[in-house]
């Protein structure tokens, strides 16, 4: 498996088996490195207090004050450098998704926004009105709708117009090379072997 593409790269298409473990991995990865900093942290003696990384809201948090000494700053720096590049590893993933279901990575941003507003990033905005509630529903609807589309639906079959079909079966046979099989053997001049046996007088 090539690490390399599927974490950086956002052309071609992966299946949904791939986006589950891919997801999976990069959950995994979030809560180990929250479970490092957070041992190295209490090792050192510097409070955290809950530590969080935020892909969708793309915003990292320790605490809930803003009264944090320099100490308090290093889980801060750490988290908000994380947040980025396991946000970038995510969408590498669901935008190769989106393409195996035959959609535009750009597909990405009504699902995160609707992601953001479900979760309440824009709860203060919003208010409590009729209008804050039909956004609410709407963004309820667009997230069930992302999460079928992303984690449930097949690909689409044979390629499509973002690459072949990850489930396509790949002919691993080797190849006849015929240039190999024919054998050259260079023309000599002069007459047949048999010529050349000694004739009596």
């Amino acid at each position: 498996m090539d690490f390399k593409w599927l974490l950086f790269r956002f052309e071609g298409r992966i299946n949904r088996a791939r986006y589950w473990l891919t997801t999976l991995a990069i959950a995994c990865s979030m809560m180990f490195a929250l479970f490092l900093l957070n041992a190295i942290c209490s090792a050192l003696g510097i409070p955290t207090g809950p530590l969080k990384i935020d892909i969708v809201g793309m915003s990292a948090s320790i605490r809930d004050d803003d009264t944090a000494s320099k100490a308090e700053l290093f889980p801060r720096i750490v988290i908000a450098v994380m947040t980025p590049v396991f946000a970038w590893f995510y969408a590498a993933a669901s935008i190769r998704r989106l393409h195996d279901r035959n959609r535009s990575g750009w597909w990405m941003i009504p699902l995160v926004v609707a992601t953001s507003v479900h979760d309440g990033h824009f709860g203060d905005l919003l208010g409590g009105s009729w209008t804050a509630a039909l956004i609410e529903l709407a963004a309820f609807i667009a997230l069930i709708w992302g999460l079928v589309e992303m984690c449930f639906l097949k690909g689409t079959s044979g390629p499509n117009r973002f690459g072949p079909d990850p489930l396509a079966p790949v002919d691993t046979r080797q190849r006849w090379d015929q240039s190999r099989e024919i054998e050259m053997v260079p023309h000599k001049a002069g007459p047949p072997a048999v010529w050349h046996v000694k004739r009596g007088s």
